[in-house]
């Protein structure tokens, strides 16, 4: 099965508890009128699209319908999937560049599916050819850094590690050491995500930065910030707080499988400014893949 048939799959409750329903409305289509508009705006915002996104892909919609004197259902409903993509935008490649190593810092709270993401970042670009290096810098907890070896031996690559409670900085520290000497291409740290102490949070983060700038000074240095898509608009409350304490460069939406909100994709692009660059819609190794906005809003509509 390809991705597009798992992201297809992966969406099936958001597009059969939400989308579908605009399937029936324009079905129904008799003609394009403010009862039409509402009944779309209804579906849009049960799909956590969030009322601002709502409003502008409506107010967009109708402007394309006026200029472009748009009067058959099918020609609304593109008009529709080709401004729902822009709203969501492009998702934007990796900062890995030339730079080698290239350092991915990941970030998000317990629970989101950060551990597993970073396997599946690594298990992405390993498929590329590329060697990476991963650093087990969460040791907070012991379950973290223990997870993230099973992860690494079942992918195939290396793991930096020290006891749980060591300095993250210095795991950090040898982790950079380590991608050196063995000439890997990327090197993803995970940390751990204490929302509830940002000062902690924000201790360490800097720590970590400093190391890296010291120890990698021309490395690019990506930081995604891991989301539970099931969440829905808490995830969103979630990103602004993160954004707040850490310079992110990119989003990763988990568990759209386990979701009928996928719309949460259109609410944290507007109300962020953000890229989603990966999704995830599985739990097997390979369930996660780069974003592309017109693969996810083909798989909400098509059969």
């Amino acid at each position: 099965m390809g991705f597009f048939d798992k992201l297809k799959q992966g969406l099936a409750k958001t597009k059969n508890a939400v989308f579908k329903p605009i399937d029936t409305l324009f079905k129904s289509f008799k003609r394009v009128d403010e009862d039409f508009m509402e009944e779309l705006e209804e579906v849009l915002i049960c799909a956590d699209v969030g009322y601002s996104s709502t409003e502008q892909i409506l107010d967009k919609l109708r402007q394309k319908i006026k200029e472009d004197k748009l009067s058959e259902s099918d020609e609304v409903l593109a008009a529709l999937k080709t401004i729902m993509c822009e709203m969501i935008g492009q998702g934007e490649p990796l900062l890995i560049g030339n730079t080698k190593p290239a350092v991915i810092l990941v970030i998000g709270v317990n629970g989101v599916g950060k551990t597993t993401s970073i396997a599946k970042i690594a298990n992405n670009l390993k498929k590329d050819g590329k060697k990476v290096v991963l650093a087990a810098a969460d040791t907070f907890r012991a379950a973290a850094i223990d997870q993230l070896q099973i992860w690494a031996d079942r992918v195939g690559v290396d793991l930096i590690k020290h006891t749980e409670g060591s300095d993250p900085a210095a795991v950090v520290f040898d982790a950079t050491a380590a991608a050196k000497s063995r000439n890997a291409d990327v090197l993803i740290i995970d940390t751990a995500g204490r929302l509830h102490n940002k000062k902690n949070l924000m201790d360490e983060l800097a720590k970590i930065s400093r190391v890296l700038a010291r120890e990698l000074p021309d490395s690019s240095v990506e930081t995604l910030l891991v989301l539970d898509s099931t969440t829905g608009q808490n995830a969103v409350q979630q990103a602004k707080e993160f954004k707040n304490t850490a310079n992110i460069t990119g989003l990763v939406l988990t568990k759209l499988d386990g979701t009928a909100k996928g719309g949460i994709v259109f609410s944290i692009k507007e109300e962020l400014g953000l890229p989603v660059k990966f999704i995830g819609v599985g739990e097997a190794v390979d369930d996660m893949e780069k974003f592309d906005n017109r693969q996810f809003v083909a798989a909400l509509f098509e059969e």
